[in-house]
């Protein structure tokens, strides 16, 4: 069978000008990212399996020369490997989700305990010098502290948004104020685009979600893990 046209979409660019070229699976992979984020911003649990697609499509592009010897841009490999953690926290999300909608209720958005913040502020500092040398030993795109809080606090953000945290928006500003000049360095404009204008629609999402907290509701709050364990 001629995989030939598979190949060829895979590897398909669109000229930019001044000679540059963008991967087109970079610019698919952005736009459904973008609609796992609108997704998200209005509780919809179809956000999880459109993110899921764009991770796997954004994972090919990131891994830059190490799935293609030819390929000009440098490897990012806190950027491919939040892909990974995106896809694996996209179900347990998307479970969780699912569970809330399933209670004939909807997800309703709340803020983390005051513990809850401390422990993601710690993990994200913590995160960012533990991986920071593990990065520069295989090789990531300088400066690596960069491309590791990028990774650390996209973890935190997706996770943070699994959960319901309202502050999980704030975490990705954080994100793409490091996250937007690293990938403009390393030539992924796409991304970086993408990046700059999540950094927009992260202050109206946190925006959204707080106004919908505020509102008195029947609504089915999302499952307590914690009752969960003690039920078994």
């Amino acid at each position: 069978m001629d995989l030939d046209w598979l190949a060829a979409i895979y590897g398909a660019t669109i000229p930019v000008g001044g000679g540059q070229e963008l991967l087109l699976r970079e610019v698919v992979g952005n736009a459904f990212g973008l609609g796992s984020a609108v997704g998200g911003m209005l509780r919809r649990v179809w956000a999880w399996p459109v993110g899921i697609v764009g991770n796997v499509l954004l994972l090919t592009v990131f891994l830059g020369a190490i799935l293609e010897p030819a390929h000009t841009l440098p490897t990012l490999l806190g950027q491919a490997g939040r892909q990974v953690m995106f896809i694996a926290l996209a179900v347990y999300g998307w479970v969780r989700w699912r569970k809330a909608r399933a209670a004939d209720g909807q997800i309703v958005p709340r803020w983390a305990t005051w513990r809850q913040r401390t422990g993601l502020a710690v993990v994200l500092v913590v995160g960012t010098v533990a991986l920071t040398p593990l990065f520069a030993a295989l090789g990531s795109y300088e400066p690596v502290w960069a491309d590791a809080w990028t990774f650390v606090g996209s973890l935190l953000a997706t996770y943070g948004m699994a959960r319901g945290w309202t502050e999980f928006w704030l975490i990705w500003v954080l994100v793409d104020l490091v996250g937007v000049p690293l990938l403009l360095s390393a030539g992924y404009w796409a991304t970086a685009a993408m990046y700059a204008f999540y950094g927009g629609f992260t202050v109206w999402g946190f925006v959204v979600w707080a106004r919908a907290r505020r509102k008195p509701s029947v609504e089915v709050l999302l499952p307590d893990p914690r009752v969960e364990r003690a039920d078994r």
